[in-house]
């Protein structure tokens, strides 16, 4: 009984101790990139230490700025929003090679807009 204890105990810990939140880790920083479709241009966004993510998305045609706001969870699937004075959404995935690509769209003003995007973390110095 004391060994099967034991084992489970041990089996317990070492599941439990593979964190989380080292991968994480790995996105906390700046990303940027390019996105294209409907409309084109650049945008930046924050990746924060508790999965924060905030930016811009800036509209080469009109000279426009959105406002990105969002999360980005443990697997790296980014869910945001485009806002002010935008209405739409910035999704997609980044990935451990430090790479990001996604769909955006936003629906004001109408007619509807969206595309795709593309980018990466930018280097530290």
């Amino acid at each position: 009984m004391k060994k099967l204890f034991l084992l489970l105990l041990t089996t317990f810990c070492l599941i439990s101790c593979t964190s989380d939140d080292e991968t994480l880790t790995d996105y906390i920083g700046t990303w940027s990139g390019t996105y294209e479709g409907t409309e084109k241009g650049l945008w930046k966004f924050v990746v924060a230490s508790d999965g924060k993510v905030t930016g811009t998305m800036y509209n080469e045609n009109s000279n426009v700025n959105y406002n990105i706001s969002g999360n980005l969870d443990r697997s790296g699937q980014l869910t945001a929003e485009l806002v002010l004075p935008a209405d739409g959404e910035f999704s997609g995935t980044l990935n451990l090679e430090k790479k990001g690509n996604g769909n955006w769209r936003n629906d004001s003003p109408t007619p509807s807009k969206s595309g795709s995007w593309i980018g990466a973390k930018d280097k530290t110095k």
